[in-house]
């Protein structure tokens, strides 16, 4: 992790959850961390507890809505005068418990832009800066077991177009890391698919609250760490793919 030290990462969806324990464990490990968000009160929150603890690096608490491109533009030229991006985290992402076929286009439309055109707008902004400056550079997408495979049990609860987005998110993901190859750049790209994980946000559901009760899980931590084992690998070696399920859970 040495030569990580300094450098920079941006971490979406910062505030809570997975996206909190990855820019924790990336500032203990003295990476400088821009950390977005839109939840104000989970960003203050966040800075607090960081200065807190004292970590070696720096965090940059910053509100942005990954959905408004000109918001996502906003932050990459703030980042350009820290020396540019080095470390891109695409974590956030929504979830939605109806029915497709109960549901409508505004729902859609929020899960693909977040979900999806998201990823895909920071990703090939990152790479721009990463490739302007020739530098060494990784990308991690928090994909989902979802984008890989869909249990067909009646006891699962609903999630909207949740695992269609994830399945694109997969493939984005495969296809950047095609390019990248083909480019012969020093950039690498990995996919962690959590299987169950007990977070903040799906406390708000009292679908997912009674799906918890009933099911092993996992902690926003064991993410953290499978990221910061494949940001530490030698740059020789192409961490693409991460499972990450408690034991026991059903694949």
């Amino acid at each position: 992790m040495d030569r990580w030290l300094g450098k920079t990462a941006i971490v979406t969806g910062a505030a809570a959850g997975i996206g909190e324990a990855i820019t924790c464990a990336l500032l203990q490990n003295g990476v400088n961390v821009v950390a977005l968000d839109v939840q104000k009160e989970g960003l203050a929150k966040l800075d607090a507890e960081c200065k807190r603890k004292g970590f070696p690096g720096v965090l940059n608490a910053t509100y942005c809505d990954i959905s408004c491109e000109d918001e996502i533009d906003a932050v990459f030229s703030h980042v350009e005068t820290l020396g540019g991006v080095d470390i891109m985290v695409n974590n956030a992402g929504v979830c939605d418990y109806s029915r497709v076929i109960e549901s409508n286009k505004k729902t859609f439309e929020k899960l693909l832009n977040i979900n999806v055109l998201a990823v895909a707008v920071c990703t090939n902004k990152a790479v721009r800066s990463m490739r302007e400056r020739n530098v060494e550079g990784h990308i991690f997408n928090i994909n989902s077991v979802l984008g890989r495979h869909l249990l067909l049990t009646t006891n699962m609860p609903d999630f909207n177009l949740y695992p269609a987005t994830k399945h694109g998110s997969v493939a984005l993901t495969n296809v950047v890391r095609r390019e990248l190859a083909a480019l012969q750049v020093p950039i690498r790209i990995t996919g962690i698919n959590p299987g169950s994980v007990k977070t903040s946000i799906t406390a708000h559901s009292e679908t997912m609250k009674d799906y918890f009760e009933k099911v092993p899980y996992i902690l926003p931590r064991d993410i953290a760490d499978a990221l910061i084992y494949a940001l530490g690998t030698r740059p020789e070696v192409q961490i693409t793919e991460l499972t990450i399920q408690h034991t026991g859970e059903l694949p």
